[in-house]
C-alpha cells in the first residue's frame, strides 16, 4: 500500500496571503476553486470569517464570537475557480492591510444516504477526508448523520446558524463525552448531549439534543475531518515545559498547526504555519481562533520548527508546551514525508 495517496497536498489545501484594497478584490493563486474558506486580518482587529460553498458565498459564521450566521454581500463575493473574489468590508478587506486566507476543497454534492438527519446540502472529498454539511437538528439523543467520508472523522466543527451559539469541535483524542469550545480559551466541557457519548463511525456521526448541536428544528453547518496519511493529522501531544520541546510526528512537512491546550482551561487557541522566518522552518507567528485580535509576532522566539515529518516545539510556554500538558491539535500538509511511488518528498 502507498505511503500517502496526496502527493500534492495543495490540490486539496492551501494557504494564500493577501492585502485589502477596500474595493472588489479577486485573490488567486489557491491552486483550486475552494469550498470552504476561512479569512483572517493579520493587521489588524477584525473578527475570524468563515465562508462555504454549502451555505453559499455570501454567507458567513465567526470562530470568535456566538453570532448566528449573517447574510453579508460584501464580504465574500464568490468562489472563483482559482480562488475567491472579496467585497468592500473592512474585516475581509481592508485597505492596505495584510490578511491570510485558510482553503479547502470538497468535490461530491449527491449520493449520500443514511442516518437519521438528511443534511439540506453538502459538499464532500472522500481524498482528501474533509466534508461540509448543512443540517436541521431533530432535538433527538442519538441522532445521527451520514458524513460519506469513507473514514472515521477524528476532528468535526459544528456552528448553529439560526441563533447564538458557540462553534464546538470534537476531537478524537477528548473522547465523545466532550467538546471544546472555540470562542473561548476553556478547558473541554464534558456531557453525553453533545455527542450521545459515541464516537464517530465510518459512516455515522452521532449527535445528543444540545441546542449547540442538534436542537429540533435549529440549523448548523458541520465541518468533518478523516485523517490521510500523509496529507493531514489530527491527535494530541503532552508538552515537557523544555525548550528542547516535544516532538509531533506527522509524517508531513506541516502548511497549517491549529493547536489549544486541552487539560486545562486559560490557554489559548493558536493556529501556526502560514508564515516562517525568511530561508528556514523556524514559524514565529500565530492568530487566535478564539479572538479577533491581530497576528502575535514571535520571530526572535520562534514556537517551533516545522520539519519534513512533524513539528518540533521549541517555547516552554504554557500556551503550547507546558510540562505535563495536554494539547490537542490538528495538521495539513506542505508536504508528504514519502511520495506515492516510495520516494522521499525532499528528494524530489
Amino acid at each position: 500500500m502507498a505511503y500517502t495517496t496526496i502527493d500534492k497536498p495543495s490540490d486539496y489545501f492551501n494557504t494564500k496571503l493577501y492585502t485589502g484594497t477596500g474595493n472588489s478584490n479577486a485573490i488567486t493563486g489557491v491552486g483550486f476553486s475552494p469550498n470552504w474558506v476561512w479569512l483572517k486580518s493579520r493587521s489588524t482587529t477584525q473578527n475570524h470569517i468563515l465562508t462555504d460553498t454549502v451555505r453559499g458565498a455570501t454567507k458567513t459564521i465567526r470562530s470568535n464570537t456566538t453570532d448566528a450566521e449573517n447574510t453579508e454581500p460584501q464580504y465574500l463575493k464568490s468562489f472563483d475557480s482559482d480562488g475567491f473574489t472579496l467585497g468592500t468590508r473592512s474585516e475581509p478587506n481592508g485597505n492596505g492591510a495584510t490578511f491570510v486566507s485558510w482553503n479547502w476543497k470538497a468535490e461530491i454534492t449527491s449520493g449520500l444516504s443514511g442516518g437519521s438527519i438528511t443534511p439540506s446540502g453538502y459538499s464532500i472529498n472522500t481524498t482528501a477526508g474533509f466534508g461540509i454539511y448543512k443540517y436541521t437538528g431533530n432535538g433527538t439523543s442519538g441522532a445521527t448523520i451520514a458524513h460519506g467520508l469513507g473514514a472515521v472523522p477524528k476532528v468535526i466543527f459544528i456552528k448553529r446558524l439560526d441563533n447564538s451559539d458557540a462553534m464546538n469541535m470534537y476531537n478524537e483524542s477528548l473522547g465523545n463525552t466532550k467538546t471544546l469550545r472555540v470562542d473561548r480559551n476553556d478547558a473541554p466541557a464534558t456531557s453525553s448531549s453533545f455527542y450521545n457519548n459515541t464516537s464517530p463511525t465510518s459512516s455515522l456521526i452521532t449527535l445528543g439534543n444540545e441546542s449547540g448541536f442538534n436542537g429540533n428544528n435549529n440549523t448548523y453547518v458541520m465541518y468533518a475531518f478523516a485523517e490521510k496519511q500523509g496529507y493531514s493529522k489530527f491527535s494530541s501531544y503532552t508538552g515537557n515545559g523544555n525548550a528542547n520541546g516535544a516532538f509531533i510526528y506527522t509524517g508531513f512537512k506541516p502548511a497549517f498547526f491549529l493547536q489549544k491546550k486541552s487539560s486545562a482551561s486559560g490557554n489559548a487557541w493558536n493556529t501556526w504555519g502560514y508564515t516562517s522566518l525568511s530561508g528556514t522552518n523556524s514559524i514565529g507567528r500565530r492568530l487566535f481562533p478564539s479572538t479577533s485580535g491581530s497576528e502575535s509576532n514571535q520571530d526572535s522566539a520562534p514556537m517551533s520548527n516545522f520539519l519534513s515529518n512533524g513539528i518540533k516545539i521549541l517555547q516552554t510556554d504554557s500556551d503550547y508546551n507546558g510540562s505535563g500538558a495536554t494539547y490537542i491539535y490538528m495538521a495539513f500538509a506542505e508536504n508528504p514525508f514519502v511520495t506515492s511511488t516510495g520516494v522521499p518528498a525532499t528528494a524530489r
